[in-house]
């Protein structure tokens, strides 16, 4: 009854998610180029040609920019919903119809021994969605590029095990820094990122006493920095009575796998 993940990479440079179970081992996302992607794999002893399918949450390239070398290189089944697919198609290059699949938004798709529920969320893609995964009463959320998280939302991936949630910017450094308005006025909107404050206070409505594990996803290189964003999620938690540790991601570098238990 083994349910592991690795966040291997986590930022606006690139974005990859895995996660297992005793027969599945599922890749979300596939942000960096191919050969980044099989190193990152061998930083946690998997080896990517095990792997059953790749996820895919929207077509930015932050998310997709190894997807098409990785699957054809494994030859690997990819899930998408059908808007993803025809944004994407063209920059992931040919892929044979007995690896393309859909997976539909507000659908629970079993893998074997794995239920995933996709959910729809507010950013600047064609269709964006993303996943909780369940097996044996286990869940895990994996929650990034959205610009708020509605109510929907937190019914959708209330009370996990384990959290992989955006802690985007800090909006300070985002108003103050070099971006120009437009650039800036697209990430503090509804269908732009997740703020280091609002990432709290969505956490404070959604973890329960099951809650043992939260990644902070997604931090921005130039409005962010790892210990801020620690610092700021925690200040919130702090306010409403909740201690947890909190754990980085990076763009570069996975963390390490964590098994819920």
């Amino acid at each position: 009854m083994t349910l592991r993940f690795s966040v291997l990479a986590s930022g606006s440079t690139g974005n990859a998610f895995y996660i297992e179970s005793d027969k599945e081992r599922l890749l979300v996302d596939a942000g960096l180029s191919g050969k980044q992607m099989d190193h990152l794999f061998s930083e946690i002893d998997i080896d990517p040609s095990t792997l059953t399918g790749i996820l895919v949450t929207h077509e930015h390239s932050d998310h997709i920019k190894g997807l098409g070398i990785i699957a054809r290189k494994y030859n690997l089944p990819i899930f998408a919903n059908e808007k993803t697919w025809n944004a994407m198609e063209r920059s992931i290059g040919k892929i044979g119809l007995d690896q393309k699949f859909y997976f539909n938004m507000e659908q629970v798709k079993t893998f074997q021994d794995l239920d995933i529920e996709s959910f729809g969320v507010s950013h600047d893609a064609a269709e964006p969605m993303f996943y909780t995964f369940h097996h044996e009463g286990k869940k895990v959320a994996l929650v990034t590029d959205l610009g708020y998280v509605s109510e929907r939302i937190k019914k959708t991936v209330e009370d996990a095990d384990a959290y992989i949630f955006e802690a985007n910017h800090d909006v300070g450094m985002l108003r103050m820094g070099r971006y120009p308005w437009n650039v800036k006025r697209r990430i503090l909107g509804d269908s732009g990122h997740v703020s280091n404050e609002d990432c709290g206070l969505a956490l404070t409505d959604i973890i329960s006493n099951r809650t043992k594990r939260i990644y902070l996803a997604h931090l921005s290189l130039d409005n962010n920095m790892k210990d801020l964003a620690r610092m700021s999620v925690d200040s919130v938690l702090q306010e409403r009575g909740i201690t947890l540790d909190l754990h980085d991601t990076d763009p570069k570098a996975p963390t390490p796998l964590y098994e819920v238990v």
